[in-house]
């Protein structure tokens, strides 16, 4: 590291220049950092034929210092040479001393284990490759985050969820929608009790897919040619739907938003066909009235579909004027927001 350590004290054109000077090709891509490992590893691998020239006398010197890991090899090579010659000279001599061993043979093994640890642990060392600075693990990591992020959001527009969520999101943040989204909540409450569903099989169990038996249930189909049905729909429908739509017709109060002076309603195209803040406060007036007064129009309207719209849409008459409220907010929002 020693060498690398002046390198690392040079400038990036100096480095630039060496390379070029020793012959180091695909240099000029590599960062700072990357051109000194570059450069060490190409002095220490051609140092016979770069060692005579006087500009890299520094380098050299460095790598051939008292801690170098050449002269520490070969003085373990001389100690581990000495230790091996020591033990046979004296089987040689004095076989009785092989099985008798005397507190001169300890020095001499400590000696021979302190020759070789230098060895293994710079052979350790040398095999080692660490990250010249913590900037190069940051860059790393960005790289890899980069290229991670890049491969999900590909695959995210290729599947095309992206323009999916898109339109979904445009076609939902209207008024039309949540008002549609609030008759689904009343028409589905009121399924439960007008369109029962009815037992029809049971899909036996599967061992392969590990499922147990499935009872299949439909709606009962058979309770569209009751009258009970369609006097509590018809009901539903009226109050809910129908007269509301007839009410925004009628009483638009977009048609003239734009007209200014103009005194023919017929010149002027109205924003909406039909007033979405006239519908919703048509349609919490007329559920106030038939399910929270009693106004039965004549007797057209049946009791037993009354009740049977309040115990089976969600919050009954209420839950109907809540949704009509939250309409309302929604349409003067959106006015708001059009002006």
């Amino acid at each position: 590291m020693s060498g690398t350590s002046w390198l690392h004290g040079q400038r990036k054109s100096d480095l630039t220049g060496l390379a070029e000077k020793v012959g180091l090709k695909d240099y000029d891509s590599l960062k700072k950092v990357e051109l000194e490992l570059a450069l060490d590893e190409h002095l220490r691998a051609n140092q016979s034929r770069l060692s005579k020239d006087s500009s890299l006398d520094p380098f050299f010197k460095r790598i051939r210092g008292p801690g170098s890991p050449i002269k520490a090899e070969s003085v373990a090579l001389i100690s581990l040479g000495e230790e091996i010659k020591k033990p046979r000279a004296r089987r040689v001599t004095k076989a009785k001393e092989e099985h008798e061993p005397t507190d001169s043979s300890e020095p001499e093994q400590s000696r021979a284990i302190v020759s070789r640890t230098p060895r293994s642990s710079l052979s350790f060392a040398s095999n080692l490759r660490l990250p010249p600075s913590p900037a190069v693990v940051v860059d790393q990591i960005d790289q890899q985050t980069a290229s991670i992020r890049s491969s999900i959001s590909e695959s995210w527009e290729r599947l095309g969820v992206t323009d999916f969520t898109e339109n979904l999101r445009d076609k939902l943040s209207t008024t039309v929608s949540i008002e549609s989204l609030a008759l689904l909540v009343e028409l589905f409450g009121l399924q439960k009790d007008v369109l029962p569903v009815k037992y029809l099989a049971m899909i036996p169990a599967s061992r392969i897919l590990g499922t147990p038996e499935i009872p299949a249930k439909v709606p009962d189909l058979f309770a569209l040619v009751t009258p009970s049905f369609w006097s509590t729909f018809l009901l539903w429908l009226s109050t809910s739907v129908v007269l509301p739509l007839v009410f925004s017709y009628f009483f638009n109060l977009t048609l003239r938003a734009k007209s200014g002076h103009v005194k023919r309603s017929r010149d002027v195209q109205p924003a909406n066909q039909y007033d979405p803040l006239t519908y919703n406060v048509s349609k919490a007036l007329v559920t106030w009235l038939v399910y929270s007064q009693g106004v039965r129009f004549g007797g057209l309207v049946g009791e037993e579909s009354v009740l049977k719209i309040e115990s089976n849409v969600p919050g009954g008459h209420q839950g109907i004027m809540i949704g009509a409220g939250i309409g309302v907010l929604t349409s003067i929002y959106e006015a708001v927001l059009n002006k």
